[in-house]
């Protein structure tokens, strides 16, 4: 009989002990795959999300002065209440009549009480100018977006999101019907293509207005949060970046860069950044799912050497009858292997299948989640389970080859 007959053979004589420590296997490389494609099915959604309003895109965004854009410092200080109040619808008209500059918007975000009729709702009230739906892919399904005119003249009017539209007027036409905003009613002119939800954000949930009316009628502000450009050549973007720079320190009066209370981000940079944000957290995650493979791992190798106490006298005979050393080891060897390669084979597919499922859940909620199985995912995997058969399987079965066969067959 074959070595690797005689493996089989003692692990199908031993089901119970076979599947417990092949479920830790499963358990660790079926975490791996879904960490891997949700990983990349994350970074896709984001990019996505990114990629809808070109690569000719450049962002000014206001942050806390002394702190970096991406910083905790920039997030806690805005989260906690900081105001940066110094980026102006005039600094975007500024910028506009750069050379490189084609055309912008400017926004602010507030949150607002909404009700129509018996119906109440607390929603993101998103201020921007008209060129918005010009630069991206946010698009009209009914009536008209706002002119430029009407943002001038501060008109009560407002343009729903797909979803809120919905909520407040289900299937009512909301063309023409007055919502409530505070105290002040507008009127609905349009409502939006369903976008669903990106960037930590739900656009299909929000109430564009015209900026100038949220900044004036609403929350009695003159300031913007942030400005967005398009390039007419992207590929002098950091030129065009260094430009704007210059021309908000200046309009700002600026002398110390280290407290510039805005922060501009390319594309590029953009897509650079996100691509390491989410290499760091797959790597993290890929680490937190090794640790179950270690305790499976850790299992196996326990296993192997009550297998190896319990077949002693096996072993010994076998050796007594001129077995050799090297057919010990491998027969112990393979049982491992072939534990972790079971293991292996129904963790890659149940991965598999729950990232499908991610997916299809995901989309189901309106999210843009495409199905991503990575091939470095299938290898890391394979990886994995060879090492580990190896690895912990490699000292039990030593430990059976070394065995005296009189020590072996006298514990019997």
């Amino acid at each position: 009989m074959s070595v690797f007959n005689i493996a089989t053979k003692s692990l199908i004589n031993n089901k119970t002990r076979t599947v417990l420590t092949v479920i830790g296997i499963v358990i660790g490389i079926a975490a791996v795959i879904i960490v891997m494609s949700a990983g990349e099915s994350l970074k896709g959604l984001v990019l996505g999300q990114l990629n809808a309003f070109g690569s000719n895109l450049i962002q000014i965004e206001i942050k806390v002065p002394t702190a970096s854009h991406t910083s905790v410092e920039n997030a806690a200080g805005q989260a906690q209440g900081i105001s940066i109040t110094t980026l102006k619808l005039s600094d975007a008209e500024a910028i506009a009549k750069l050379p490189n500059i084609i055309n912008y918007y400017a926004a602010l975000m507030d949150s607002e009480i909404v009700s129509y009729e018996n119906v109440t709702k607390s929603v993101t009230i998103f201020g921007v100018t008209p060129g918005y739906v010009e630069i991206g892919t946010a698009k009209v399904a009914q009536g008209r977006f706002y002119s430029p005119e009407e943002g001038n003249e501060q008109a009560r009017v407002v343009v729903l999101g797909s979803s809120i539209s919905s909520k407040l007027f289900g299937n009512q036409d909301p063309l023409g019907q007055e919502i409530k905003m505070g105290k002040t009613k507008f009127r609905v002119i349009g409502v939006m293509v369903s976008q669903g939800g990106g960037l930590g954000l739900n656009f299909d949930d929000m109430i564009y207005v015209p900026l100038q009316t949220l900044q004036k009628v609403v929350m009695g502000v003159d300031h913007v949060q942030m400005i967005g450009a398009v390039m007419a050549n992207p590929s002098v973007d950091a030129q065009t970046a260094d430009d704007i720079k210059y021309l908000l320190d200046t309009r700002h009066e600026i002398e110390d860069l280290n407290k510039e209370d805005f922060a501009i981000t390319t594309m590029a940079e953009a897509k650079s950044m996100i691509d390491s944000i989410f290499n760091g957290i797959t790597l993290l995650l890929i680490a937190l799912a090794g640790i179950s493979l270690l305790v499976g791992g850790v299992g196996i190798m326990n296993i192997m050497y009550v297998s190896v106490t319990e077949r002693t006298f096996e072993i010994g005979l076998r050796k007594a009858v001129g077995a050799r050393k090297n057919a010990i080891l491998w027969q112990f060897l393979l049982e491992a292997i072939i534990l972790t390669l079971l293991g292996g084979f129904f963790g890659i597919a149940i991965g598999v299948a729950f990232s499908y499922l991610i997916s299809y859940i995901a989309g189901i909620f309106g999210f843009s989640w495409a199905f991503i199985l990575p091939p470095s995912s299938i290898a890391l995997a394979f990886g994995f389970c060879a090492g580990v058969g190896l690895v912990f399987g490699y000292y039990p079965a030593r430990h059976a080859a070394r065995m005296d066969p009189i020590e072996a067959l006298r514990r019997e």
